[in-house]
């Protein structure tokens, strides 16, 4: 505990100029077991504004949404600001904290003090800003190149055009997104232009994730023929496969664009203008959701990208449980 509290300390010295002296909260006896055995409280002060520092001691990294939960759990006990500290989170859940809201500081790495109004993420790019995204197309490409199982490691945008159903052209231009980034490795070989996969695929994931949006574009209520989705499970239909979270009431599924206009034309087909009994949402998603579902059920990565802005605790940590199964 003492090692880590130095580094929280040294980080805001080295990067800030911020002399931070963080002594132990009296009040910390007074809190739940629960709290005192996952985290380590310490009294501090940041230009003067009274801060509680929340230090992690456990080895699993705990979802975002339950990090939330106990800072909101704190504030019967503390009036101040409060700070997340952990030596290592992953790129994702970095963003999910943001997301909700959570003040904290990753030793070496980053940190967002709104309070204080710095967002520093000294190993983001600058490129790599909140409003940035890329095409749904090389969005397309990058789970690709995580999900293929093929040894190949070098592709061309006319490969991947093919197996992706896209044209060349809109490869090339995933190729050219990836490249200005310096997200992948691409270059010139005769007269071919190559990507190199990666060998680390998580890394890659959590390289791109913070540019990657939800594939879901819109959702309808829908009225189908008893037992007939039309697409692969999605949603929390999707999640519940890959989880132990409960179905919910009305079945999930995920369509492409152009299917769902194909889908409009058939006569047992009945859009109502919101969820009934008997419904079944479809998601219309940017690219074809086929493309990378095992199973009738979408990929962990698309899934993932739709549902991380779930407010709901037990998404959140059935969000968790499925990326740490993923098999890298």
């Amino acid at each position: 505990m003492a090692k880590k509290l130095f580094e929280f300390e040294q980080y805001l010295k080295d990067i800030l100029d911020l002399h931070v002296a963080a002594t132990p909260w009296p009040k910390s006896a007074k809190l739940p077991f629960f709290l005192k055995d996952q985290y380590g409280f310490y009294e501090t002060r940041l230009l003067e504004i009274p801060c509680l520092v929340m230090l992690d001691k456990g080895k699993k990294e705990p979802p975002p949404a339950a990090v939330r939960k106990h800072m909101d759990q704190l504030r019967n006990h503390w009036d101040g600001d409060i700070i997340y500290v952990r030596n290592q989170v992953t790129a994702y859940n970095r963003k999910r904290l943001i997301g909700h809201k959570v003040p904290f500081v990753v030793p070496r790495n980053q940190m967002y003090l709104p309070m204080l109004g710095i967002d520093l993420r000294e190993h983001f790019r600058s490129l790599l800003t909140e409003t940035t995204t890329l095409r749904p197309s090389t969005q397309v490409l990058i789970i690709h190149m995580i999900l293929r199982k093929d040894s190949q490691d070098l592709l061309t945008p006319a490969e991947v055009a093919q197996e992706l159903g896209y044209t060349p052209m809109t490869m090339t231009r995933a190729f050219d997104e990836l490249e200005a980034a310096d997200l992948a490795d691409i270059f010139q070989k005769g007269r071919q232009r190559c990507l190199r996969v990666p060998e680390s695929k998580k890394e890659l994931w959590e390289k791109t994730q913070p540019l990657l949006r939800s594939p879901v574009k819109k959702k309808v209520h829908v009225k189908l023929p008893p037992n007939d989705l039309p697409g692969p499970r999605a949603g929390l239909t999707g999640l519940a496969h890959y989880s132990s979270l409960a179905k919910p009431d009305h079945p999930v599924c995920a369509l492409a664009k152009d299917n769902w206009k194909v889908l409009q034309k058939f006569p047992d087909i009945e859009e109502v203008p919101h969820r009934d009994p008997g419904t079944v949402e479809i998601e219309i998603w940017g690219y074809p959701p086929e493309l990378f579902a095992e199973n009738r059920v979408v990929d962990p990565f698309s899934l993932f990208l739709s549902l991380k802005d779930n407010p709901d605790e037990r998404v959140d940590a059935a969000l968790d449980k499925m990326m740490r199964s993923v098999q890298w």
